[in-house]
Protein backbone atom coordinates (compact mmCIF):
# COMPACT_ATOMS: atom_id res chain seq x y z
CA UNK A 1 0.00 0.00 0.00
CA UNK A 2 1.37 3.46 -0.90
CA UNK A 3 2.28 5.88 1.87
CA UNK A 4 -0.57 8.15 0.78
CA UNK A 5 -3.14 5.38 1.01
CA UNK A 6 -1.75 4.13 4.30
CA UNK A 7 -1.84 7.56 5.89
CA UNK A 8 -5.32 8.14 4.54
CA UNK A 9 -6.65 4.92 6.08
CA UNK A 10 -5.11 5.76 9.45
CA UNK A 11 -6.20 9.38 9.30
CA UNK A 12 -9.75 8.55 8.31
CA UNK A 13 -10.71 8.12 11.91
CA UNK A 14 -10.62 11.89 11.59
CA UNK A 15 -12.10 14.83 9.90
CA UNK A 16 -13.51 13.03 6.89
CA UNK A 17 -16.45 12.41 9.22
CA UNK A 18 -16.33 15.92 10.62
CA UNK A 19 -19.42 17.16 8.89
CA UNK A 20 -21.53 14.05 9.28
CA UNK A 21 -23.71 15.45 12.03
CA UNK A 22 -24.24 18.50 9.85
CA UNK A 23 -24.96 16.35 6.83
CA UNK A 24 -27.64 14.38 8.68
CA UNK A 25 -29.51 17.60 9.34
CA UNK A 26 -28.82 19.03 5.90
CA UNK A 27 -30.03 15.89 4.18
CA UNK A 28 -33.28 15.69 6.19
CA UNK A 29 -36.41 15.54 4.01
CA UNK A 30 -37.83 18.95 3.20
CA UNK A 31 -41.42 19.83 3.93
CA UNK A 32 -43.69 19.29 0.97
CA UNK A 33 -44.76 22.93 1.00
CA UNK A 34 -41.20 24.25 0.66
CA UNK A 35 -40.49 25.47 -2.87
CA UNK A 36 -37.68 23.40 -4.41
CA UNK A 37 -36.43 25.99 -6.86
CA UNK A 38 -35.85 29.68 -7.15
CA UNK A 39 -37.94 30.78 -4.15
CA UNK A 40 -36.00 28.50 -1.78
CA UNK A 41 -32.66 29.77 -3.10
CA UNK A 42 -33.78 33.37 -2.70
CA UNK A 43 -34.90 32.69 0.87
CA UNK A 44 -31.54 31.15 1.72
CA UNK A 45 -29.68 34.06 0.15
CA UNK A 46 -31.78 36.56 2.11
CA UNK A 47 -30.99 34.85 5.41
CA UNK A 48 -27.29 34.77 4.59
CA UNK A 49 -27.31 38.42 3.50
CA UNK A 50 -28.92 39.53 6.77
CA UNK A 51 -26.34 37.72 8.84
CA UNK A 52 -23.53 39.12 6.73
CA UNK A 53 -24.80 42.63 7.47
CA UNK A 54 -24.88 41.84 11.18
CA UNK A 55 -21.35 40.42 11.02
CA UNK A 56 -20.05 43.57 9.31
CA UNK A 57 -21.42 45.70 12.14
CA UNK A 58 -19.92 43.42 14.79
CA UNK A 59 -16.50 43.27 13.13
CA UNK A 60 -16.09 47.05 13.39
CA UNK A 61 -15.29 46.37 17.03
CA UNK A 62 -14.55 42.66 16.99
CA UNK A 63 -13.66 40.97 20.31
CA UNK A 64 -11.06 39.04 18.26
CA UNK A 65 -8.86 42.13 18.53
CA UNK A 66 -8.47 41.53 22.28
CA UNK A 67 -7.11 38.04 21.68
CA UNK A 68 -4.87 39.33 18.92
CA UNK A 69 -3.35 41.81 21.37
CA UNK A 70 -2.92 39.09 23.98
CA UNK A 71 -1.22 36.90 21.39
CA UNK A 72 1.26 39.64 20.55
CA UNK A 73 2.20 39.91 24.23
CA UNK A 74 2.64 36.14 24.48
CA UNK A 75 4.73 36.06 21.30
CA UNK A 76 7.20 38.66 22.55
CA UNK A 77 7.42 37.67 26.24
CA UNK A 78 10.12 35.36 27.58
CA UNK A 79 8.31 32.38 29.06
CA UNK A 80 8.52 28.67 29.71
CA UNK A 81 11.28 26.46 31.18
CA UNK A 82 13.81 27.95 28.73
CA UNK A 83 12.73 31.56 29.47
CA UNK A 84 12.52 32.38 25.77
CA UNK A 85 10.16 34.31 23.53
CA UNK A 86 8.71 33.06 20.25
CA UNK A 87 10.37 35.79 18.22
CA UNK A 88 12.72 33.25 16.64
CA UNK A 89 9.89 30.89 15.67
CA UNK A 90 10.04 30.19 11.94
CA UNK A 91 6.57 29.99 10.40
CA UNK A 92 7.93 29.33 6.95
CA UNK A 93 9.24 32.74 5.93
CA UNK A 94 12.20 32.93 8.28
CA UNK A 95 12.62 33.29 12.06
CA UNK A 96 10.23 35.89 13.43
CA UNK A 97 8.67 36.80 10.07
CA UNK A 98 4.90 36.93 10.55
CA UNK A 99 3.54 38.99 7.67
CA UNK A 100 2.07 36.55 5.17
CA UNK A 101 2.85 33.46 7.25
CA UNK A 102 -0.75 32.51 8.06
CA UNK A 103 -1.92 32.56 4.45
CA UNK A 104 1.03 30.36 3.45
CA UNK A 105 0.28 27.44 5.76
CA UNK A 106 0.03 24.46 6.05
CA UNK A 107 3.48 23.91 4.55
CA UNK A 108 6.44 21.55 4.87
CA UNK A 109 9.09 22.25 7.54
CA UNK A 110 12.40 20.46 7.08
CA UNK A 111 13.43 20.85 10.73
CA UNK A 112 10.43 18.79 11.82
CA UNK A 113 10.10 16.77 8.57
CA UNK A 114 6.35 17.42 8.70
CA UNK A 115 3.65 19.43 7.01
CA UNK A 116 2.28 21.78 9.64
CA UNK A 117 -0.66 24.14 9.90
CA UNK A 118 -0.20 27.35 11.90
CA UNK A 119 -1.32 26.02 15.28
CA UNK A 120 0.71 22.84 14.94
CA UNK A 121 3.80 24.90 14.13
CA UNK A 122 3.27 27.32 17.02
CA UNK A 123 2.95 24.39 19.42
CA UNK A 124 6.18 22.99 17.95
CA UNK A 125 7.93 26.31 18.65
CA UNK A 126 6.58 26.46 22.19
CA UNK A 127 8.10 23.03 22.77
CA UNK A 128 11.45 23.52 21.02
CA UNK A 129 12.12 27.18 21.85
CA UNK A 130 10.40 27.65 25.18
CA UNK A 131 10.62 24.16 26.66
CA UNK A 132 6.93 23.43 27.15
CA UNK A 133 5.77 19.82 26.95
CA UNK A 134 3.50 18.92 24.06
CA UNK A 135 1.43 16.63 26.26
CA UNK A 136 0.75 19.48 28.68
CA UNK A 137 -0.36 21.81 25.89
CA UNK A 138 -2.69 19.07 24.62
CA UNK A 139 -4.48 18.60 27.95
CA UNK A 140 -6.80 21.60 27.53
CA UNK A 141 -6.17 22.93 24.03
CA UNK A 142 -9.49 24.66 23.34
CA UNK A 143 -11.19 27.75 24.73
CA UNK A 144 -13.72 27.39 27.52
CA UNK A 145 -15.53 29.66 29.95
CA UNK A 146 -12.65 29.07 32.36
CA UNK A 147 -9.76 30.04 30.09
CA UNK A 148 -8.37 30.74 26.62
CA UNK A 149 -5.29 28.58 25.93
CA UNK A 150 -2.18 30.50 24.91
CA UNK A 151 -1.96 28.86 21.43
CA UNK A 152 -5.42 30.27 20.61
CA UNK A 153 -4.29 33.84 21.25
CA UNK A 154 -0.99 33.22 19.48
CA UNK A 155 -2.71 31.88 16.36
CA UNK A 156 -5.04 34.90 16.40
CA UNK A 157 -2.07 37.27 16.55
CA UNK A 158 -0.21 35.51 13.74
CA UNK A 159 -3.36 35.37 11.59
CA UNK A 160 -3.89 39.09 12.02
CA UNK A 161 -0.55 39.76 10.37
CA UNK A 162 -1.90 38.29 7.13
CA UNK A 163 -5.14 40.25 7.07
CA UNK A 164 -5.92 41.46 3.54
CA UNK A 165 -3.40 39.12 1.89
CA UNK A 166 -4.08 36.36 -0.63
CA UNK A 167 -3.97 32.73 0.45
CA UNK A 168 -0.95 31.06 -1.13
CA UNK A 169 -0.44 27.61 0.39
CA UNK A 170 2.53 25.94 -1.33
CA UNK A 171 2.55 22.66 -3.23
CA UNK A 172 6.20 22.58 -4.28
CA UNK A 173 7.55 19.95 -1.86
CA UNK A 174 6.54 16.29 -2.38
CA UNK A 175 5.31 16.13 1.21
CA UNK A 176 3.03 19.11 0.60
CA UNK A 177 1.51 17.43 -2.43
CA UNK A 178 1.15 14.21 -0.46
CA UNK A 179 -0.64 16.09 2.33
CA UNK A 180 -3.05 17.56 -0.22
CA UNK A 181 -3.84 14.12 -1.64
CA UNK A 182 -4.32 12.57 1.80
CA UNK A 183 -6.51 15.49 2.83
CA UNK A 184 -8.62 15.04 -0.29
CA UNK A 185 -9.00 11.33 0.50
CA UNK A 186 -10.09 12.16 4.04
CA UNK A 187 -12.54 14.76 2.78
CA UNK A 188 -14.25 12.26 0.47
CA UNK A 189 -14.06 9.10 2.59
CA UNK A 190 -17.46 7.78 3.75
CA UNK A 191 -17.65 5.91 7.05
CA UNK A 192 -19.00 6.03 10.58
CA UNK A 193 -22.39 5.47 12.12
CA UNK A 194 -24.20 7.44 9.40
CA UNK A 195 -21.92 6.65 6.47
CA UNK A 196 -21.06 10.29 5.83
CA UNK A 197 -17.99 12.13 4.65
CA UNK A 198 -17.02 15.79 4.72
CA UNK A 199 -18.15 15.85 1.10
CA UNK A 200 -21.63 14.74 2.15
CA UNK A 201 -22.45 18.29 3.16
CA UNK A 202 -19.47 20.27 1.82
CA UNK A 203 -19.02 18.65 -1.58
CA UNK A 204 -21.82 20.22 -3.62
CA UNK A 205 -23.80 23.42 -3.92
CA UNK A 206 -27.06 24.36 -2.24
CA UNK A 207 -26.95 22.62 1.14
CA UNK A 208 -27.90 24.22 4.43
CA UNK A 209 -28.33 23.49 8.15
CA UNK A 210 -31.23 25.53 9.47
CA UNK A 211 -30.19 29.12 8.53
CA UNK A 212 -26.55 28.26 7.84
CA UNK A 213 -25.49 27.89 4.23
CA UNK A 214 -22.95 25.09 3.75
CA UNK A 215 -20.12 26.02 1.37
CA UNK A 216 -18.84 23.59 -1.22
CA UNK A 217 -15.26 23.33 0.05
CA UNK A 218 -14.14 21.33 -2.97
CA UNK A 219 -14.97 24.34 -5.14
CA UNK A 220 -12.35 27.02 -5.82
CA UNK A 221 -15.13 29.60 -5.60
CA UNK A 222 -16.37 28.67 -2.12
CA UNK A 223 -13.32 27.07 -0.49
CA UNK A 224 -12.35 30.40 1.08
CA UNK A 225 -15.25 30.01 3.49
CA UNK A 226 -13.35 27.23 5.26
CA UNK A 227 -10.69 29.79 6.21
CA UNK A 228 -12.47 33.11 6.24
CA UNK A 229 -12.87 34.67 9.71
CA UNK A 230 -10.90 31.87 11.40
CA UNK A 231 -9.62 32.17 14.03
CA UNK A 232 -12.99 33.52 15.02
CA UNK A 233 -14.88 34.88 18.00
CA UNK A 234 -17.96 32.69 18.18
CA UNK A 235 -20.97 34.69 19.27
CA UNK A 236 -23.01 31.67 20.33
CA UNK A 237 -20.47 30.81 23.02
CA UNK A 238 -18.59 34.06 23.52
CA UNK A 239 -15.27 32.28 22.98
CA UNK A 240 -12.30 32.61 20.62
CA UNK A 241 -11.65 29.51 18.52
CA UNK A 242 -9.18 28.33 15.90
CA UNK A 243 -9.56 25.90 13.01
CA UNK A 244 -8.13 23.17 15.25
CA UNK A 245 -11.20 23.58 17.48
CA UNK A 246 -13.59 23.77 14.51
CA UNK A 247 -12.32 20.49 13.13
CA UNK A 248 -12.31 18.78 16.54
CA UNK A 249 -15.85 19.94 17.29
CA UNK A 250 -17.05 18.40 14.05
CA UNK A 251 -15.61 15.08 15.26
CA UNK A 252 -17.47 15.50 18.53
CA UNK A 253 -20.76 16.21 16.78
CA UNK A 254 -20.18 13.12 14.67
CA UNK A 255 -19.86 11.00 17.84
CA UNK A 256 -16.59 9.80 16.36
CA UNK A 257 -13.14 9.47 18.01
CA UNK A 258 -11.58 12.92 18.13
CA UNK A 259 -8.13 13.44 16.62
CA UNK A 260 -5.08 14.20 18.70
CA UNK A 261 -4.43 17.89 19.20
CA UNK A 262 -2.43 19.45 16.34
CA UNK A 263 -2.41 16.12 14.53
CA UNK A 264 -1.19 15.18 11.06
CA UNK A 265 -4.77 14.33 10.11
CA UNK A 266 -5.89 17.93 10.63
CA UNK A 267 -2.81 19.32 8.86
CA UNK A 268 -3.57 17.15 5.81
CA UNK A 269 -7.22 18.17 5.70
CA UNK A 270 -6.40 21.85 6.12
CA UNK A 271 -3.86 21.51 3.30
CA UNK A 272 -6.56 20.23 0.97
CA UNK A 273 -9.07 22.91 1.90
CA UNK A 274 -6.43 25.65 1.97
CA UNK A 275 -4.97 24.89 -1.44
CA UNK A 276 -8.50 24.95 -2.84
CA UNK A 277 -8.80 28.49 -1.44
CA UNK A 278 -5.55 29.75 -2.97
CA UNK A 279 -5.86 33.16 -4.54
CA UNK A 280 -8.68 34.37 -2.30
CA UNK A 281 -8.10 37.29 0.08
CA UNK A 282 -8.02 36.45 3.79
CA UNK A 283 -9.99 38.88 5.96
CA UNK A 284 -9.84 37.30 9.43
CA UNK A 285 -9.59 36.97 12.37
CA UNK A 286 -13.27 37.72 12.68
CA UNK A 287 -16.74 36.89 13.92
CA UNK A 288 -18.42 33.49 13.68
CA UNK A 289 -21.89 32.38 14.65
Amino acid sequence: MSSIKLRAVVALTGLALACAAHAQQAAAPKKAAAPPGKAAAESKSAITAEFDKFREVMEDASPAELFEAKGEELWKTRRGPKNASLEQCDLGLGPGVLKGAYVGMPRYFADADQVMDVERRIVHCMVTLQGYKAEDLAKNPFSSEASTPDPVSLVTYVAGQSRGMKIAIPQKHPREREAYNVGKAIFNYRAGAWDFSCASCHGEEGKRIRTQDLPNLSSKKEAIRAFQSWPGYRMTGGLMHTLQWRMNDCFRQQRFPEPGYASETIADLLTYMGVNANGHVYKGPGIKR
